[in-house]
């Protein structure tokens, strides 16, 4: 029977003019369907069968009859049983043998089979069509009465576990008791007798459990399985992984009907699994397990232990080697890690399945670049065969999979990699630890700019407030440390210097271990894997480096963050925080004393004092970057962040009065008071920050940018060639950088006629609001170039605090699917990708030769790469530590582009 699907999740390309398709099809005459129409397994089937392997016979219900079920409530669609009985009677003349009858009886397996991989989440039923009459015609065709009822308790145990949703732990009991009667510990040991006395047992289980007898019909048996297969795709374990893998909900299942064949047969005959390389490493060797007399589940179980196939290799070459010359041929037509599932039935090997294999990142790598030297695949196919986000996994520690470990918490996961160290509260102590050579992890309830100095000598930091882009987490990912932030389950008391958790109490100088990747909040120390990056990673991105157009710069903080971008492959640096270079006693103090200035002759003779330093700093991060691009931010934050807490101060005065302290200094403290009072707002990062301090307080930018031009001076002078672009941050209106421009103009000429020539220089603006996205035409005409603050854009284009939201509502919002994905991490396509393709659109009209980037966390985040391409951007500029992974993520979009014809240049 044929059925129009049209609207159903058939590719087009397979619904032509008047096109109808089948329901079910056999094996043979699948071929040249797609993988999202037959399902991962029934594809595998139908080529393996095209390409001459020993396939057992059978049939595919598609992954779109599945969706039909769905739409009917569960119920068959109208011919679909009658399709599937058709194609039994053409089973049974293939395999001469007939369903449900004793002479010569046909049993059959019934496999889920998604169009992607989702190993261990769904259904299988083996051995269908067994009843008490099946079984006596199969000991007389067999002589093998043991095999027969291992594989009718096999039955009965799946089918009341799969299908009826019973518990089977109370059916593998009864197995459990029949071993322990006989007293013997492997399955292989247990008596034909013990084999019966079970399969009797069972089925008196099942009539209690269910109130009806086990189904006798091979049909009934059949219908019911095909149901249940269906039915496991929305099982929780499913739906939970599907979730954690981003897999779409409307995909539905295949369903796989296939002749049984026999691995617990004899000693003659098993069950295996084995990858065409190492999954683990990537190795060029046969990898797997054979478990003689035992069926496929029994190698999973791990009742018994199978033989690696290296040793097989000494014990039966020849087998061996049958398995070798199958490998090869899959792997050759798939060309990619193959993972096969096969039987041995009395001494013939059967191939089952087989699927592109899960593979660790460090043996992705090296198995795509070892496949472009073997002339299996190009080089572009071997950037694509690569997920960026498993560069992340070999760039950063990672704790031993192995290891035993006790989880004494779990937070966010918000900067990879996994460190060891002893805690510590103190910020400072962290750096005076770190000098003495103790390894520590920085834990506070959250961290500030000031805490910057023990988060860089710390291993890794531990918060108990903040999401995945609170200050912690930024600061970290941009420092290549290890994080775990809003660990909430941690009772962090400064003052005791201990934090409590679940009933244990960790106080300073105890050793503990964090898990950036898993948020692992862990007691002790536990083994961590070092990343090891050789040569293949390297050959990797230089293939991608062919294919991208997009530029990749990074985003610094200091000269080491530079050299690192230099080494990771950056093309320049897309944002240098000045405001960083004021961190550290002495420099905080003199900021200090600006802000306390009440004139701009005071505020200037504090600047005079720090533009040395400033300089100095500017110098090293052009030198870094000899001839490429450096985007120096100048101040953004409010200035607030550089005076001590209200509190702080207040508790200081209490402190001072009750020791009848100096009165000058109390007196100054009352000052610092008020002014700290003044200055404080209710909303600071919509306040007065940004470019408003800069139009406000002239000074501060105009020695800012003298200190950038004179950096750059001294350098021409030493034979480099600095490249500075001054961004200015924070704009809402084109007028904020007319009045602010020839301020950073007036600086420029006043260096140039001190050291006899003039700096080239670019002039740009962060976009972090959506009124200067809105405005891009007249804010282009401006500037040199725009540079998108995503962080800030999605906080103001959403109406969200990060970390508010972070500590709230966000994670309930994710889990509910009010947002399908985290704004801060993954840029909001929607809503604020809207405003920057609008940016990009009204700003280029304005000013063709406009560069734009981006410098926010989404310029390290694969999804947002691919959203910035598309939107026509110049480059992305992300921590130095995701430059392998924006190079790769960059290069891959250009190519997916190609290969469907959006793009033709790659």
């Amino acid at each position: 029977m044929k059925v129009n699907l049209s609207g159903s999740n058939i590719p087009e390309n397979l619904l032509k003019a008047g096109q109808s398709l089948k329901r079910v099809y056999d094996f043979e005459e699948a071929k040249g369907l797609t993988r999202e129409f037959l399902g991962g397994k029934g594809i595998g089937l139908a080529e393996m069968t095209a390409i001459g392997l020993n396939v057992p016979p059978g049939f595919i219900i598609t992954t779109s009859t599945c969706i039909e079920f769905f739409k009917a409530g569960g119920s068959f669609p109208k011919g679909l049983w009658e399709e599937v009985i058709e194609h039994i009677r053409r089973l049974e003349k293939k395999t001469c043998k007939q369903f449900g009858y004793p002479e010569n009886p046909l049993l059959v397996s019934v496999r889920s089979g998604a169009p992607v991989s989702m190993p261990g989440m769904m259904d299988t039923i083996l051995n269908l069509g067994m009843n008490d009459n099946v079984a006596e015609g199969m000991v007389k065709l067999t002589q093998n009465p043991r095999f027969v009822y291992d594989a009718y308790r096999r039955l009965i145990t799946m089918f009341a576990d799969v299908v009826m949703g019973l518990d089977r732990r109370k059916f593998d009991a009864i197995y459990d008791e029949a071993k322990e009667k006989e007293s013997v510990k492997a399955d292989t040991e247990l008596s034909e007798k013990a084999l019966r006395w079970v399969v009797e047992e069972q089925k008196k289980l099942y009539l209690k459990e269910i109130g009806k007898a086990f189904p006798v019909d091979p049909f009934e048996q059949l219908r019911l399985a095909i149901i249940a297969v269906f039915n496991s795709w929305n099982t929780p374990r499913a739906k939970t992984y599907r979730s954690i893998e981003n897999i779409p909900e409307e995909m539905g299942t295949a369903c796989n009907v296939q002749m049984m064949v026999f691995g617990n047969m004899g000693w003659d005959s098993g069950s295996g699994v084995m990858f065409t390389r190492n999954p683990s490493t990537g190795e060029k060797a046969l990898y797997g397990e054979l478990l003689f007399n035992a069926q496929g589940e029994d190698v999973v179980a791990g009742l018994r232990t199978p033989i690696s196939l290296e040793d097989l290799k000494k014990e039966n070459p020849r087998l061996h080697q049958e398995l070798s010359d199958v490998a090869n041929k899959l792997e050759k037509y798939y060309r990619d890690l193959q993972d096969i599932e096969f039987t041995i039935e009395r001494g013939t090997l059967y191939v089952l399945q087989t699927r592109s294999g899960k593979r660790t990142a460090k043996a992705s790598v090296k198995i795509a670049v070892d496949m472009v030297k073997e002339g299996l695949i190009e080089d572009w196919e071997a950037v694509l065969r690569v997920d960026p986000k498993q560069l992340e996994l070999l760039l950063h520690k990672t704790v031993d999979p192995e290891a035993e470990k006790k989880v004494l918490a779990v937070g966010l996961p918000a900067s990879p990699g996994a460190a060891i160290g002893r805690v510590v509260f103190v910020p400072k102590e962290a750096e005076e630890w770190k000098r003495k050579g103790e390894k520590v992890i920085l834990v506070r309830p959250e961290t500030t700019p000031e805490d910057i100095g023990g988060m860089v000598a710390a291993e890794g930091v531990l918060t108990s407030r903040g999401g995945m882009t609170s200050h912690a987490a930024i600061v970290a990912r941009g420092i290549g440390k290890p994080a775990v932030v809003g660990c909430e389950a941690l009772k962090i008391d400064l003052d005791a210097e201990e934090f409590q958790v679940g009933g244990n109490l960790i106080r300073k100088g105890d050793l503990i271990t964090i898990d950036g990747l898993t948020g692992e909040v862990i007691l002790g120390e536990v083994p961590l894997v070092e990343p090891k990056i050789g040569g293949e990673v390297t050959e990797l991105l230089e293939w991608a480096d062919r294919y991208r157009r997009l530029g990749v710069w990074a985003n610094a903080n200091d000269e080491n963050d530079a050299l690192k971008a230099w080494e990771n492959g950056a093309e320049g640096i897309g944002l240098a925080r000045t405001e960083r270079m004021f961190l550290g006693v002495e420099r905080v103090a003199l900021v200090r004393e600006m802000i306390m200035a009440e004139t701009a002759e005071q505020r200037r003779a504090s600047l005079e004092k720090l533009l040395p330093m400033q300089k100095e700093d500017f110098k090293k991060i052009l030198k870094a970057m000899n001839g490429k691009p450096v985007q120096i931010r100048l101040l953004d934050p409010p200035l607030h962040e550089f005076m001590p807490k209200e509190s702080e101060i207040l508790t200081r005065i209490y402190e001072m009065e009750k020791a009848n302290a100096d009165k000058g200094e109390l007196e100054e403290l009352q000052r610092i008071l008020v002014k700290v009072r003044r200055i404080q707002e209710a909303n600071p990062m919509i306040g007065l920050r940004a470019c408003r301090v800069g139009i406000l307080y002239p000074e501060i930018y105009e020695t800012q940018a003298k200190a950038i031009f004179e950096a750059a001076s001294e350098l021409k002078n030493e034979g480099f060639d600095p490249k500075p672009e001054i961004m200015v941050p924070g704009s809402i209106t084109h007028k904020e950088l007319s009045y602010l421009k020839p301020i950073i103009v007036k600086a420029c000429e006043e260096v140039a006629k001190k050291y006899g020539f003039s700096v080239n220089y670019r002039y740009g603006t962060m976009i972090e609001m959506p009124r200067a996205a809105l405005t891009a035409d007249e804010i282009a005409r401006e500037v040199d170039f725009f540079s998108f603050g995503t962080n800030d854009l999605t906080q103001t284009g959403l109406g969200l605090s990060r970390d508010d939201a972070q500590g709230t509502f966000l994670p309930i919002y994710l889990d509910k699917k009010i947002l399908d994905e985290d704004p801060f991490q993954t840029l909001d396509l929607k809503g604020v990708g809207q405003l920057v393709e609008i940016c990009v659109r009204e700003g280029r009209k304005a000013n063709p030769n406009l560069k734009i980037g981006i410098c926010g966390e989404h310029g390290g985040d694969p999804k947002s790469i691919y959203f910035f391409h598309r939107a026509g951007l110049d480059y992305v500029s992300c921590s130095p530590y995701r430059i392998p992974i924006a190079r790769l993520a960059a290069a891959r979009i250009e190519l997916e582009e190609a290969k469907h014809g959006s793009r033709s240049n790659a």
